[in-house]
């Protein structure tokens, strides 16, 4: 059975309301890969990077331990090498010494930008050859396909579709990125099609709001997401909420 989507949405509020998105954390303490991805976030918006540039670093870092001995590489590194091949690969690339100094900083709390000595062309040398590394064990291919992109494909039809006072009543869209961009934390990411994954938290933000779209009926088998994909079924979309629930699991369990 589910678990309760209620709980979850409170957790969020409160959340979102009662502290910053990214309060301090001593990420040397932790090398789980939620904590990574964490930092690979945070570190994302200091350099101002687009939401689909640190979804793909997130991406990139989990396809790379997916592929890697966890314990053989430093996960720090990896992630902020992953965070400056995002900026390539989606076009928006960021100096590498922004890269090193954001990410030395969040490790390093309140630390000084780093002088142009042995331990920064340590670490940029480290960065480029993590680059050619990464490149190399994800056999280049680095092109990821979002699910950003059905998602507001969706969310734009489903506008339409579901009456406008329900629809301007709830943060429908907002919720469902956020679901989208926490599930980002997790490495079971990519174990899901880019357009279930959309439609998985499109309708946990509907399930968390109690938003019925017009004449559909789960119980029945005449689903809203039926008119988009062929290949989702009840159970399947459950279990991808299910574990974007987790996420807040590890969430609460962290702090």
């Amino acid at each position: 059975m589910m678990k309760d989507v209620i709980d979850v949405f409170q957790l969020q509020v409160q959340r979102d309301k009662n502290r910053n998105r990214f309060p301090p954390v001593d990420y040397k303490e932790h090398d789980d890969s939620y904590h990574v991805v964490r930092f690979i976030f945070e570190c994302g918006m200091k350099l101002n990077a687009s939401p689909l540039s640190i979804s793909t670093a997130a991406i990139l870092f989990h396809k790379f331990f997916k592929e890697a001995e966890n314990s053989s590489y430093d996960k720090y590194l990896i992630a902020s090498t992953c965070l400056y091949l995002s900026g390539k690969v989606k076009d928006e690339p960021v100096k590498v010494r922004d890269v090193i100094n954001v990410s030395r900083n969040t490790l390093h709390r309140n630390s000084a930008p780093l002088d142009l000595g042995e331990e920064y062309w340590n670490m940029r040398d480290a960065i480029v050859q993590g680059e050619l590394l990464l490149m190399r064990m994800l056999k280049f291919e680095v092109t990821i396909i979002h699910p950003h992109k059905y998602m507001l494909h969706y969310l734009k039809s489903l506008q339409t579709w579901i009456y406008p006072e329900a629809w301007e009543k709830v943060p429908i869209v907002h919720m469902a990125y956020s679901f989208l961009q926490d599930f980002h934390y997790v490495p079971v990411i990519l174990d899901y099609k880019p357009q279930h994954i959309a439609i998985a938290c499109i309708n946990l933000a509907l399930q968390v709001y109690g938003v019925q779209v017009p004449y559909t009926d789960e119980d029945e088998g005449i689903t809203w997401y039926s008119v988009f994909v062929d290949d989702l079924t009840k159970d399947h979309i459950w279990e991808i909420m299910e574990n974007i629930m987790d996420v807040y699991e590890k969430e609460s369990e962290s702090q």
